[in-house]
């Protein structure tokens, strides 16, 4: 009876090797480093986004010198002269802001402006790493870069190479 059971056990044990899924794992942040156009993606949106964050910070300014001004003149001021340039820094305040969160806002400008650049590079990267996947028979691959429960992985399953190559860039 035991020799039976052991060969069950033993049998099913083949049984769920034989199942067992192929993985591998891949560095999304080398892959990215290694991909040229994706450093000028990102130079690029730097240069847009001190371009844009000096246009703010030029309102600012204004709206803070015009402040000063607004506290040293005010006491020669009537009342509706003091209410018009309130008004005034408030509305040049508001202009900042707003031109802040069209530039920087969840949905603004720079957002935009990276989904537009970064979107076509993560799509060659995706088809990258899923022609990998298909020709080597892998059931899944893991970012190494993104997951922090990967505490230890071997060199052997990392993949990243074999991704670059597939996106023309050898290593």
């Amino acid at each position: 009876m035991k020799k039976i059971l052991i060969t069950l056990l033993v049998a099913m044990s083949f049984g769920l090797a034989a199942h067992a899924q192929k993985y591998a794992l891949v560095d999304m942040e080398y892959i990215l480093r290694n991909v040229p156009a994706y450093e000028m993606a990102n130079e690029q949106l730097n240069q847009v986004s001190l371009r844009w964050e000096k246009e703010v910070n030029e309102l600012t300014k204004e709206a803070e010198v015009m402040f000063k001004n607004y506290q040293s003149d005010k006491v020669f001021l009537t009342d509706d002269q003091k209410k018009k340039r309130e008004e005034e820094i408030v509305a040049k305040e508001k202009e900042a802001t707003d031109l802040r969160y069209k530039y920087f806002g969840p949905e603004g400008e720079l957002y935009k402006k990276r989904q537009s650049l970064m979107k076509p590079i993560q799509e060659d990267v995706y088809n990258a790493v899923k022609a990998v996947a298909e020709e080597k028979g892998y059931q899944t691959i893991f970012d190494r870069a993104s997951s922090q429960s990967i505490v230890f992985a071997s060199p052997r399953i990392d993949v990243s190479n074999e991704v670059l190559g597939k996106l023309g860039y050898s290593k």
